[in-house]
Parts: structure tokens; C-alpha cells; sequence
């Protein structure tokens, strides 16, 4: 059928239609959980308690399509990329059930028993291992897209299959371009302005983040997430789920892994003064085990499962590590300073209400921005920790 914004009712059809979990006679009801003008995500759900969820994207106008005009294809990206992973890292992936290429809409497991990890930190609800599960996940879906497993013909036809360069440019302006000069979509306040004034005219800062930026542009290393925050790992006492992978597109290793640090990072610097002592431990802990996780993994990969001769060079692998940390602490700096003064500030700061507080968090997390971009050559885990927790 052509395309058409799905209504409640169609969305049931849609999910009965594509899904045998219902069974027959089931009498079906629809929620809708989300529309945000980009997308409108629906929960069916029939008379025995099954349920699944709908997502489909939208052209309507937004706040977000007035800057970029994007194409409906990015649910096309989404259901690739997480069927991409899931192939790999099973476990870790929300399901998808069905993709209609004609109305764009995926068909997903519901994960109704789980919450965000970024509602998680907030209530005080702290999951055991996350930064072992993320490293996991990373290292492994990382690895099997990259050079060390793919031979260069298939490679290649994976960079176009997932070439995503609508959203890709959301990136590269939000991230590499908009917080270092006076854009009209930062967001920042009057107080803020003598320090990220700094920030602009900072020529060394400029000139290591137009590196990172020339990384993202041309270092297609792995398939990222693209946007693998907080927000997007859903979790419960068993679990830990990635979803919403509409930013997924072949890039460097190290922002897929940077942007999970510093959605770490800005939780533990944005706890109310009450939460910050037990809060500050688990996630600088959770931080910890995350590198050491993805680092471990990541390595034995390369030992074991490295198919071209030429990466099979032992001091090849470890140089080609040190890179990846350096990265990671490099796009986990851009990653903190756009979630600070950039167009979408960070949830966790927005729902401070305590101005002096969220001021003084804010001017942390420019400060350790920074420092993660130009000190990433030198700066081991330890250090990363010590700054941190301070």
C-alpha cells in the first residue's frame, strides 16, 4: 500500500498482520507511547497481554526537519542496522519482527518489562555490569564490520548499503560544527557565554576537533549505532537492549564508544547533591568496566578472528587500540560540549532545577570536554577516572 501515517487502528492491523504472536479472536488495543513529529511509535496489544510495538517515521514538518529535511529512509537504516547486530550480538538487540519498505515502519519486540539506563540512573535503579554488557555489544559488532573480518569487496558493499548521509550530516553539524562557533541552534545561556566564548576562539581546541571531525568523515572502520546513549539501552534485572539505530552508518570505531562514555560521564556529573556519593562510585565503576570489557574483547578478536594477513601483526593490534581509546576519549569530549550548549542539551541536564547547580555542571562538562579532546594522547583510563571524580 502506499504510504500513509498509520492510525491506531491501522497500526493493530499492521501488527496482526505481520506477527502470528497474537492468534486468532484476539481483541486488540493500541496505545500510542510517541509522536515527535519524526516518528510515531504505537504499543498493540490484545486481550491475553501480548504486545508489540510499531514504529514508523513521519514527514511531517518538525523542529528537527526545518534544520535538516531528511528522508523516510532512515527506517530503513534503523531495521538494518539492528538486524545487522542482532546477527551478531543477539542478545543485546531489540528484535525486528517486520519492515514495510512502502509505509517505513518496523515491527519490534515490546521490552514493556524494561526501562531506559538513563531512567534507571535517575531513580536509583543501578543495573550490575552495564559497562561489561555495552563493552560486549560494541566490541563485537564492531569487529565483525570492520577490515579485520570483511574482505575489502564486501566491506565496501556494506558502506553503501548503510550509507545514511542525511543523518550523518546531523551529526557532523551538531557534534563537530555548531558548538565551536556562534551558531543559532546552541543552546546556552548568558552565563554560560564567557566560557564557551573561550571555547570558540580556543585554534588548538578548533584544530583537534576538525581532526575528529575528519575521522568521522572518512574513517569507516565499523557499523556504528550512531547514537548510543543512555536513552537508547533499555534494561531490566536480566537485560540490556540497544534500540532506535536510525543514525547507524559506517564510521569510526571509537564514536560509537565515545558517546556511550560521555552518556555516562553526564550522568555522574549531574546527580542532585543527595544521590552523588553512591551514584559517583557505581557509574565510574560501570565506566571502568566498560573500556576494560571492550578492550579485552576487542583484543582477543584480533588474535582469534583477524581473517587478512596483513592485520594479524601483533603490534599492529595494539597500535590499532591505543587509536580506538584515543578516539573514544576524543569523540567522548565533542559528545560532552554539544550536550552542553549544543541543540538537543543533555535530558540529564535538563531536568535539573536547581540553576546555580545545573550552571556548575554545565561549566564541568565543557571543561572535561575539552580536556578529553586535546589530552587524549596522553591520557590513560586512570587519569580519565581521576578527572572524573573530582
Amino acid at each position: 500500500m502506499p504510504y500513509q501515517a498509520l492510525t491506531p487502528k491501522e497500526a493493530a492491523l499492521f501488527a496482526d498482520k505481520h506477527s502470528d504472536l497474537f492468534g486468532d479472536h484476539s481483541q486488540l488495543t493500541t496505545e500510542l507511547l510517541k509522536n515527535d513529529g519524526m516518528n510515531q511509535v504505537f504499543r498493540v496489544k490484545n486481550n491475553r497481554g501480548t504486545s508489540l510495538i510499531v514504529k514508523q517515521a513521519l514527514p511531517e514538518p518538525s523542529t528537527f526537519t526545518q534544520h535538516w529535511p531528511v528522508s523516510l529512509n532512515r527506517a530503513q537504516i534503523e531495521a538494518d542496522v539492528l538486524k545487522h547486530h542482532a546477527k551478531i550480538c543477539p542478545d543485546y538487540l531489540v528484535e525486528v519482527l517486520f519492515y514495510d519498505a512502502q509505509l517505513f515502519a518496523l515491527l519490534l519486540e515490546d521490552l514493556s518489562d524494561c526501562i531506559s539506563l538513563r531512567t534507571a540512573i535517575a531513580t536509583g535503579v543501578l543495573p550490575q555490569d552495564t559497562g561489561l554488557h555495552l563493552g560486549r555489544y560494541l566490541a563485537n559488532t564492531c569487529f565483525y564490520s570492520s577490515d579485520f573480518v570483511l574482505t575489502g569487496p564486501v566491506k565496501k558493499a556494506r558502506q553503501l548499503q548503510f550509507s545514511n548521509p542525511e543523518l550523518s550530516l546531523v551529526i557532523e553539524d551538531l557534534v563537530f560544527t555548531d558548538p565551536y562557533c556562534n551558531h543559532e541552534r546552541n543552546s546556552l545561556s548568558f552565563a554560560q557565554r564567557p566560557q564557551v566564548q573561550e571555547l570558540w576562539f580556543n585554534e588548538t581546541l578548533q584544530a583537534e576537533v576538525a581532526q575528529l571531525k575528519a575521522g568521522f568523515l572518512a574513517k569507516p572502520q565499523a557499523l556504528l549505532h550512531g547514537d548510543l546513549h543512555c536513552g537508547n539501552v533499555l534494561v531490566n534485572h536480566q537485560q540490556h537492549k540497544i534500540i532506535s539505530a536510525e543514525f547507524g552508518c559506517y564510521g569510526p570505531i571509537g564514536f560509537d564508544t565515545g558517546t556511550f562514555l560521555a552518556s555516562l560521564i553526564l550522568n555522574l556529573l549531574t546527580p542532585e547533591p543527595a544521590r552523588e556519593t553512591a551514584l559517583c562510585h557505581y557509574l565510574l565503576s560501570q565506566i571502568e568496566l566498560f573500556w576494560q570489557e571492550f578492550s579485552a574483547v576487542f583484543s582477543t578478536l584480533m588474535q582469534k578472528q583477524t581473517t587478512d594477513q596483513s592485520f594479524q601483526n601483533a603490534s599492529y593490534q595494539q597500535w590499532y587500540l591505543q587509536q580506538l581509546w584515543q578516539d573514544t576519549l576524543g569523540y567522548a569530549g565533542c559528545e560532552l560540549i554539544r550536550r552542553a550548549i549544543g541543540w538537543a542539551p543533555a535530558e540529564e541536564l535538563k531536568q535539573l532545577k536547581d540553576e546555580a547547580f545545573k550552571q556548575q555542571a554545565q561549566q564541568q562538562i565543557l571543561a572535561l570536554g575539552q580536556k578529553l579532546i586535546t589530552e587524549r594522547q596522553q591520557m590513560t583510563l586512570q587519569d580519565l577516572l581521576s578527572n572524573i571524580a573530582q
